[in-house]
C-alpha cells in the first residue's frame, strides 16, 4: 500500500529544523564547552561547514529516489544488500539515538521546575512523551507535520529573541584563551556536534510522503540547514559571551541557554527559554519517530528485515509496526543509556552514515544509469564528496574508544545479520555492479535497478502514460552497429513491422524508399524521422533505431544515429502529427543525444524515450 503525500516545503523545513533545534542547542553546548572551552563556537561552525557535502548529496539522492527510508534506500541501491543492511541499521539507530537524546534532555529542564524530581521520574516523563508522539504518528503523518510547523515557528521566535537581547550583554573577555584546549579537543568537539545535524537525514527518510519532491525536498532541507546553522552559531556565541557555562567536567551546564537568559532577564528568562527547550525536545521526538520508523519499513520492503515492518495500517495509512518498534527502542535507550555515551555514539553513527551517503552519490553518478535523474544536482562532484569522506573518517577516529567500540560491535552485528538472514533472501543488483560493468565491459546482471528507478521517476513526476507511451513500450527497437545505407536499413524496418501492421514487407520497403527519394527524412544532423501512410484503418506503429556508426541517408549529409520510424493509416493523421511534435520535444533535450549514444541496451533506449520531458496527450 502506498503512503500518503501530505508534506510540502514548509513541512520539510520544519521537520529538518525541528529535528536540529533540540538538545544539540539547549543541552549540548554545555558539554562542548567543557571539552573545547570558548572554541565551542568554532566547533559548531566547523560542523556546519563539514555538513554541506552530505546535505547536498542527500538533497540530490532524495530528489532522484524519493522513497521511505531515505538514506538507507540510497545506500542500498548503490552499494547493494550488505551496504544497505549496515546503512539501514545505522540510519535507524542514529535517528532513534538523537530523538532519545532530546527526550533525555528534558530531564535537565524538569529539574528547574520540579527540584525534587528523581532521575527515574524524569525518565518516566520522557518515555511518556515518547509514547504520546508515537500515538500521534500512528494516527496521522499530516497531523504530526502540522504540530511540527507550529512548534518550530514558536521555537525560532524565542531563540531569535534570545540572540537579539543577549548580544547586548556579551562580555568580550569571555572569549579570552579561545583555543586553550587545543585542536585535538576542538576536533573531538566538532565530531560530537554532528548529532545536532541529524535532522537532515530525517527528511530523506520521509521523502516518499513529500509532494513535488524534486522542488520541496532540496528547498526545505537547504533552507532549514542555513537557518539553523546560523542560529546555532549565534546562540552559542551569545551564551559563551555571557559567561554562564561551567568548565568543570564533573558538573557541566546542562541548561546553558536558560542560564544565559537568566543572566540578562532573570527568572522570566529562565522560564521562557526552558519552555522553548521543551518545544525543541518535542519537535525532535515527533520528527524522530516520524522518520526513524521509515528505515525498518524500507528495509522490510527489501527483505532485509522481517516483512511485518512494511505493513501499512489500512485506516490511517501509517507503518504502525515500524513506528511501535521504534518507540520500543527509543524507550530502552532513554531508560538505560548515559547521556554522554548516547551523544558520542549517535554522532559517530551519524558520521559513518554520512560517509556512506557520499560514497553512494559517487557510485550513482559513476554508474551512468539513465533512469537516475535527480531534480537537484550536487555541485563540486566528486571532489567535495572525496574530501568529506576523508574528513569524516578522521573525525570518527577522534571520537574516543567507547563510541568506536560500540560502532565496531554494531558493524559486526550488522554483518552477522546479513549473513544469517539477508544473504539467502536478497539477490538485488546495485549501482556498484553497474560501475564494475563499465570497467570490465561485461554485463553482470539484470536491469532491475534501472526499471525500479524508472518507476520511481514516473511516480515522482506524476507521469500519466498516454498512447505514445504505450506504443513505445511495445515497439521494436533496432540497435545497429553499422555503418549502413538507408535502403538496407529500410529492409530491416519493413521486415520487423510488416507482421504487426498486417501488410506486405515488400510494399512497406518500397514506400519507405520512395518517400526518402522524394525528400530526405533526415531533418537534423544525426536525426531522421522516416514516415509513410499505409493502407487500411486504425493502424499506427513506431520503430526506434540507433546506429552507432551511422546510417547514410544522404551522400553529402552527416550519418544518422537516431531514427524514429512512423507508420500509420490515413485516419491516424492527427496522432501522426502529435507524435512528430512529441519526438521534436524529446530530441531537443540538450542531454538526449548523449544519453542515446551511451545507452547500454535496447531497454535503456526505450526508457530514454519513456522518461523524456514532453507534453502528454489525454488519450489512454
Amino acid at each position: 500500500m502506498e503512503l500518503k503525500k501530505p508534506l510540502g516545503a514548509l513541512d520539510v523545513f520544519c521537520i529538518a529544523a525541528g529535528s536540529m533545534i533540540s538538545s544539540g542547542l539547549f543541552v549540548l553546548p554545555g558539554l562542548i564547552f567543557v571539552l573545547a572551552g570558548p572554541a565551542a563556537l568554532l566547533a559548531y561552525l566547523l560542523a556546519g561547514l563539514l555538513m554541506i557535502p552530505s546535505l547536498l548529496a542527500q538533497a540530490e539522492l532524495a530528489t532522484a529516489m524519493p522513497r521511505a527510508g531515505g538514506t538507507y534506500f540510497f545506500i542500498e541501491r548503490s552499494l547493494g544488500p550488505i551496504g544497505g543492511t549496515l546503512a539501514g541499521l545505522a540510519n535507524w539507530f542514529s535517528i532513534s539515538f538523537k530523538s532519545a537524546f532530546a527526550l533525555v534532555g528534558m530531564g535537565a529542564f524538569a529539574v528547574l521546575v520540579f527540584e525534587h524530581i528523581s532521575p527515574l521520574q524524569v525518565k518516566v516523563v520522557a518515555v511518556s512523551c515518547c509514547m504520546f508522539f508515537t500515538v500521534l504518528n500512528l494516527v496521522s503523518v499530516k497531523a504530526a507535520g502540522r504540530v511540527q510547523i507550529w512548534l518550530v515557528m514558536v521555537l525560532l521566535a524565542i531563540t531569535g529573541a534570545y540572540v537579539v537581547l543577549g548580544a547586548a550583554r556579551i562580555e568580550v573577555h569571555a572569549y579570552d584563551r579561545f583555543m586553550e584546549k587545543g585542536w585535538t579537543a576542538l576536533l573531538a568537539a566538532t565530531g560530537m556536534v554532528f548529532i545536532s545535524f541529524g535532522g537532515l537525514t530525517k527528511v530523506a527518510s520521509v521523502s516518499e510522503e513529500v509532494k513535488r519532491p524534486g522542488r520541496n525536498i532540496p528547498l526545505g532541507m537547504i533552507a532549514a540547514f542555513v537557518v539553523v546553522s546560523i542560529l546555532y552559531v549565534l546562540v552559542v556565541a551569545v551564551t559563551v559571551g555571557l559567561g554562564v557555562m561551567s568548565t568543570d567536567p564533573e558538573s557541566p551546564s546542562l541548561t546553558p541557554i536558560s542560564d544565559g537568559a537568566g543572566a540578562f532577564f532573570g527568572t522570566p528568562g529562565v522560564i521562557i527559554l526552558s519552555i522553548a527547550a521543551l518545544f525543541a525536545f518535542i519537535t525532535t521526538a515527533n520528527a524522530g519517530i516520524l522518520s526513524a520508523s521509515r528505515a525498518p519499513m524500507a528495509m522490510s520492503r527489501d527483505q532485509l528485515v522481517p516483512q511485518f515492518f512494511a505493513r501499512v495500517n489500512g485506516r490511517f495509512q501509517t507503518p504502525h509496526y515500524a513506528i511501535l518498534f521504534t518507540f520500543a527502542f527509543m524507550a530502552a535507550v532513554i531508560l538505560f543509556m548515559d547521556l554522554e555515551e548516547l551523544v558520542k555514539t549517535a554522532s559517530t553513527l551519524m558520521l559513518l552514515l554520512f560517509v556512506f551517503v557520499n560514497v553512494s552519490l559517487i557510485i550513482m553518478r559513476a554508474s551512468r544509469i539513465h533512469s537516475y535523474r535527480p531534480k537537484f544536482r550536487c555541485p563540486g562532484y566528486p571532489w567535495m564528496q572525496v574530501a568529506a569522506i576523508v574528513v569524516y573518517g578522521f573525525l570518527i577516529a577522534e571520537m574516543g574508544r567507547l563510541p568506536l567500540t560500540i560502532c565496531g560491535m554494531f558493524l559486526l552485528v550488522g554483518l552477522a545479520w546479513y549473513v544469517a538472514y539477508v544473504r539467502a533472501k536478497v539477490k538485488r543488483r546495485s549501482a556498484l555492479v553497474r560501475v564494475v560493468e563499465r570497467i570490465v565491459d561485461r554485463k553482470l546482471g539484470t536491469g532491475a535497478l534501472e526499471s525500479e528507478l524508472k518507476n520511481i521517476l514516473v511516480e515522482r513526476d506524476n507521469i500519466v502514460e498516454d498512447r505514445f507511451d504505450h506504443l513505445i513500450k511495445e515497439c521494436t527497437i533496432l540497435d545497429i552497429e553499422g555503418p549502413t545505407g538507408y535502403e538496407e536499413f529500410f529492409q530491416q524496418v519493413a521486415y520487423q513491422t510488416s507482421e504487426h501492421l498486417h501488410t506486405s514487407a515488400d510494399s512497406l520497403y518500397s514506400q519507405l524508399v520512395e518517400r526518402e527519394k522524394e525528400s530526405t527524412t533526415a531533418i537534423a544532423p544525426g536525426l531522421a524521422i522516416p514516415h509513410v501512410i499505409i493502407q487500411g484503418e486504425k493502424k499506427f506503429d513506431i520503430l526506434l533505431a540507433r546506429c552507432k556508426r551511422g546510417i547514410k541517408f544522404q551522400e553529402s549529409g552527416p550519418p544518422v544515429h537516431v531514427v524514429f520510424v512512423l507508420l500509420g493509416t490515413r485516419d491516424e493523421r492527427s496522432f501522426h502529427l502529435k507524435s512528430l511534435m512529441w519526438i521534436a520535444q524529446i530530441a531537443n533535450d540538450p542531454d538526449f543525444r548523449e544519453r542515446w549514444t551511451n545507452a547500454r541496451d535496447q531497454e535503456e533506449l526505450r526508457n530514454i524515450i519513456l522518461l523524456a520531458a514532453r507534453e502528454r496527450d489525454g488519450q489512454g
